[in-house]
């Protein structure tokens, strides 16, 4: 019972794995996984049924056939082991270690002796023959093909082929058989071309993509730090300026023992004042949320990331006809769950709509990419641990609205943020809604 736990216990770390992982991570996987199978495919298949003829010739084709054997699953080993390394290699992450091929190649050059000495004791029949010089070059040319210019590639294959053939003609291989070796060669070499190089470069790209929508994504930040510190430096770089030289003339003139010391210190703290609300104001604005500029901050922002995102309904009696109270709830809802969008699963597009019933605005936020991991806040009434989606319900159950988070269907997950239109700020400027006997507490908490 312990056995059979533990087995079902790996094959859920797999799984759960597998779906951790982004759509360009599972992508990479199976190509990596695809190219390792393949050397095996052949090992198992046209590598080992042919030598089976050697069990009736002989102790010597026996023993020729078992060396082939196991230095045919030693190089199957070292492949899978060198296909991830040469995968760095091509993409320019990581250099390829020189001496890590050096086995490799003296494997390839034993396996080919091998072939040639079972070849001349009869150990193989003709169309056995013609198989394991299909199975021959597999293993080694994966990664080596990953590794080299496909010309230089192409002329160390027919390099091989040459030798190969050479010597099997040595050692009496008539001509109809060295002709079946010759296509085996010729099929084999582009068939490790075309199966491992394309794969390898498309995934290349992708993960330039991918590097390339991060680097926006990561630039907008940036840039938005950057406006905000512009900002604060327009604010308080005049005010801090005329407060130093005050205060160096207050320091002068009480020196003197000039009454004048006393105004210039009273002016000093007004304008202290004066900058004190200034930088409040700067920071409110930074921290209120407005419907339309948060709608257009976050079809931004997705859109720098790669997301494609789509607004429906915001220009219209949804948007920017709903009173001032109801827009700036919503746009708190559009700032948390675009954030979400970013953070959690592997979205490619997303939909924000806005529709307006009798006596309420529903804004619905839609992303796919959602099967991989489960967004912030969870399912619905579950937070799941996150804080995101649990503050949205209290900002949202403050004004009588509601919110509910949850997947929709397999890929799908959707937030949903209904706020009455009765919705309207308190009179410290903070949302509430109008008075109800079932209405929820209308102050919120100072947020902090």
């Amino acid at each position: 019972m312990k056995g059979l736990r533990g087995v079902i216990g790996r094959v859920r770390g797999w799984r759960r794995g597998w779906h951790e992982r982004s759509k360009l991570e599972r992508i990479d996987l199976y190509t990596r996984v695809t190219l390792c199978s393949i050397t095996w495919f052949f090992a198992v298949s046209w590598g080992l049924l042919p030598l089976g003829d050697a069990l009736d010739e002989g102790p010597v084709a026996i023993a020729l056939a078992g060396a082939f054997l196991a230095a045919n699953i030693a190089q199957s080993v070292l492949s899978n082991r060198n296909v991830a390394l040469a995968f760095d290699a091509y993409r320019g992450t990581a250099p390829f270690p020189p001496g890590r091929l050096r086995l490799p190649a003296m494997l390839q050059v034993l396996m080919t002796g091998l072939l040639v000495a079972l070849a001349a004791v009869g150990g193989v029949q003709e169309e056995g023959l013609v198989l394991l010089v299909l199975d021959l070059p597999v293993a080694f040319g994966i990664p080596y093909v990953l590794l080299v210019p496909v010309r230089r590639f192409l002329l160390h294959s027919a390099a091989f082929a040459a030798a190969v053939l050479a010597l099997l003609a040595a050692v009496g291989v008539p001509g109809g058989l060295l002709f079946g070796a010759f296509v085996s060669l010729v099929v084999v070499v582009l068939l490790v071309l075309v199966s491992a190089r394309p794969s390898v470069w498309s995934l290349s790209v992708m993960w330039q993509a991918e590097e390339a929508r991060d680097m926006q994504a990561r630039l907008a930040v940036a840039e938005e730090r950057l406006r905000f510190g512009r900002d604060m430096h327009d604010v308080l770089g005049r005010n801090l300026s005329v407060i130093a030289l005050k205060s160096e003339l207050a320091v002068e003139l009480a020196q003197r023992g000039n009454p004048a010391a006393m105004d210039q210190m009273v002016e000093v703290q007004r304008i202290a004042r004066a900058s004190q609300q200034e930088v409040r104001d700067v920071v409110r604005g930074y921290r209120e949320a407005d419907l339309p500029t948060e709608l257009m901050g976050a079809q931004g922002v997705l859109q720098a990331a790669g997301i494609t995102c789509t607004v429906e309904g915001a220009d219209g009696p949804a948007g920017i006809g709903a009173p001032a109270a109801v827009q700036a709830a919503l746009g708190w809802v559009v700032r948390e769950t675009a954030t979400n969008v970013l953070r959690h699963g592997d979205p490619r597009h997303c939909w924000i709509r806005l529709a307006r019933t009798r006596d309420a605005v529903v804004l619905e936020v839609e992303n796919d990419g959602a099967g991989a991991t489960r967004p912030l806040g969870g399912a619905d009434g579950d937070d799941g641990g996150g804080s995101g989606l649990a503050g949205l319900r209290v900002r949202l159950g403050a004004l009588g609205g509601s919110l509910s988070a949850g997947a929709v269907g397999d890929d799908l997950f959707r937030v949903t943020a209904t706020v009455p239109l009765t919705a309207r700020p308190d009179t410290n400027g903070r949302l509430a809604p109008s008075p109800e006997p079932s209405a929820a507490p209308s102050v919120l908490p100072e947020e902090r």
